[in-house]
């Protein structure tokens, strides 16, 4: 059983960012052929062949397994709960196995995931999150696909909405999943933020914060940034500048007696990254919260 809507866009839609082009879901049953008719012209390929699109496509096996082969990634095994992502204008072939399958698709193209692939979330050369089974990716599945029936007046971006959904949370889960295998890293970085929010009036360093935690820092550094995306240095940096925006809110203490407070080389050096930061200096700052 397959049911599946293919779109039209238009300039406006593009304009968007984000297009989608198709959605669907399939339900292949023990030893049913594949792929199953049914898919419009330049989706539907031979698995011994493989295929190249133009445009993004993430699938979602729900049930079953299968096998998984790109110019990047050899033959991998796909298990239940894995999500898997095509990209556009590289040869790819998938196919469920001998029992069958249940597999969600959207297709999508766009600037706004261009540039997550530029930055690097999201690479060819890992193409499968196993981020198990989730009833909320399977939820924006469905809705994906009744906006689509529906096709109602700006459908299409409605339907972006739900894809950079689908996006962030395939990648949230499977980082935290990641994580979550060691729950001692975990706790290490809880702990070392607690610290530094406890004692962000205080001068205490990162590689003090990693020696009291016992770990060299160079470690403490790179597992830091993997979990907060930012350095430590930068991490207390920023909340420095929350306390700064608070006190400059509800005192009316100096910038120099905040900026000596919160342990910054001077006071110039304090306005810089407070600038930097907000957009404006302390004082503007203040002027403009007490308005």
């Amino acid at each position: 059983m397959q049911k599946s809507k293919y779109l039209v866009t238009n300039e406006r839609d593009q304009l968007w960012g984000l297009t989608i082009s198709t959605v669907g879901y399939e339900e292949i049953s023990n030893g049913e052929e594949y792929p199953t008719s049914g898919h419009a012209d330049g989706y539907y390929f031979d698995v011994n062949k493989g295929r190249e699109l133009h445009e993004y496509q993430l699938l979602y096996v729900t049930r079953g397994e299968g096998v998984f082969e790109t110019t990047n990634q050899r033959p991998t095994r796909l298990r239940e709960g894995d999500l898997f992502l095509l990209f556009p204008h590289e040869w790819h072939t998938y196919h469920p196995g001998p029992q069958g399958w249940n597999c969600y698709w959207i297709g999508f193209s766009g600037r706004n995931v261009d540039d997550r692939v530029r930055a690097g979330f999201l690479t060819p050369q890992h193409p499968i999150y196993h981020v198990g089974f989730s009833d909320t990716i399977t939820r924006l599945y469905d809705e994906a696909y009744h906006a689509a029936v529906q096709e109602a007046a700006y459908s299409q971006q409605l339907l972006a909405g739900i894809v950079n959904h689908l996006i962030g949370l395939m990648y949230s889960l499977e980082r935290n999943i990641l994580l979550s295998k060691n729950s001692e890293h975990v706790d290490m970085i809880n702990r070392a933020r607690f610290i530094m929010r406890k004692e962000v009036e205080s001068d205490l360093t990162a590689q003090q914060i990693a020696e009291q935690l016992g770990v060299s820092y160079s470690s403490f550094r790179k597992l830091f940034k993997e979990y907060t995306g930012i350095s430590p240095a930068l991490y207390q940096q920023d909340l420095k500048l929350q306390r700064a925006k608070e006190l400059l809110s509800t005192t009316d203490l100096f910038v120099k007696e905040i900026a000596y407070m919160l342990n910054f080389d001077s006071p110039d050096y304090f306005s810089s990254k407070f600038k930097r930061k907000t957009g404006l200096k302390p004082s503007d700052f203040r002027n403009i919260d007490r308005k």
